[in-house]
């Protein structure tokens, strides 16, 4: 069976780029919230749902979800989220199904990552051999998602509002990597795990 890796991480503190650097090394990449947000395609149940729940308006001009309206909704909002999250569906069998398909199809020479910002909360780690928790300071993490993403500083702490401390994590994570750093130092951190 393949290595599953676990990465997880508050927002815009580089789990992205720690899957990246680990692409380049030759693992197989899915991405926790991608499967999610297929559960609300067009045509799905989950869209149907989210639209009852949050409105039409959260519906853009290409017909799919708007995550940035949605987002404008749920984020920082636990009441809102936990409306989300049961209208979506079943993610937790869906990030799980992709995981027992890598294990059914991929040999043991194979490395796999589930990324994931909840892969502690939501228990995914029970489905993956390790967990790596990426994590830096706060303001840099504002910084970033406000360059990033283009946010106003007050959609950037709506956004790390909404996330746990990385503090609160530890203890689930079989490696803590801080990324307040470079990118080229956070990747030759990677490599050298």
């Amino acid at each position: 069976m393949p290595l599953v890796i676990g990465v997880t991480g508050s927002i815009a503190t580089g789990k992205g780029l720690v899957c990246q650097t680990l692409v380049e090394l030759g693992a197989v990449h899915s991405d926790a919230d991608r499967v999610a947000h297929r559960l609300y395609d067009p045509g799905t149940p989950g869209f149907e749902r989210v639209v009852a729940a949050f409105g039409r308006e959260v519906v853009g001009d290409d017909g799919f979800i708007d995550r940035r309206v949605l987002g404008g909704k749920v984020f920082g909002k636990p009441d809102e989220m936990r409306k989300l999250t049961t209208a979506m569906g079943d993610i937790a069998a869906a990030v799980h199904g992709v995981i027992d398909d890598w294990r059914a199809t991929l040999g043991t020479d194979a490395t796999c990552v589930m990324e994931s910002v909840n892969h502690v909360e939501a228990g995914y780690g029970q489905w993956t051999d390790v967990t790596w928790l990426i994590a830096c300071d706060q303001d840099l993490a504002r910084e970033r998602l406000m360059a990033r993403n283009g946010f106003t500083g007050e959609e950037a702490d709506q956004r790390l509002a909404s996330q746990r401390p990385w503090e609160d994590r530890a203890a689930a994570a079989d490696l803590v990597l801080f990324n307040n750093g470079t990118p080229e130092e956070l990747a030759a951190q990677v490599k050298k795990e």
